[in-house]
């Protein structure tokens, strides 16, 4: 039976769920919102400890990449994503899932052929396309001020 591409259309429609924009919106909203919070009051305790703000800055991000690392090993990261979608992908957090993820489930490959060379799947193109970009950018930034 030949299926034409409105028919095919319209069977994709009614099979694909329905996207809840609003409610998806709002999760990824106060999630990342809640997630930078977070890492906010981690700042502000850095610097009640008596640390400089660069050096409660770098700790802060260690923080939240060491607790994305362990909430993604622990699978309560992908409950978070669950309800939070693309806000659980913007903090630094999420940098840490989309490194660890790759590096736990290609583990039983060995270190070097599954962990060492699978973890940055995810995350090496947005390491290589973010240094090529600052590159660019300085270069851009350092034309215009000579």
């Amino acid at each position: 039976m030949a299926v034409t591409r409105d028919e095919y259309v319209k069977m994709v429609d009614d099979a694909s769920p329905k996207s809840k924009l609003l409610t998806d919106c709002t999760g990824a909203f106060f999630i990342g919102g809640f997630i930078c919070m977070i890492g906010q009051l981690f700042l502000e305790a850095y610097g009640i400890m008596g640390f400089e703000q660069k050096d409660a800055a770098c700790l802060t991000s260690v923080t939240l990449v060491f607790l994305g690392t362990l909430f993604t090993f622990f699978g309560w990261y992908d409950n978070i994503a669950k309800l939070g979608g693309a806000g659980t992908l913007v903090p630094i957090t999420g940098f840490a899932n989309a490194v660890a993820s790759p590096a736990m489930e290609f583990k039983s490959e060995g270190y070097i052929p599954g962990l060492s060379a699978k973890m940055f799947i995810i995350a090496g193109p947005v390491i290589v396309y973010g240094t090529v970009a600052s590159i660019l950018y300085g270069i851009i930034l350092w034309i215009q001020s000579t």
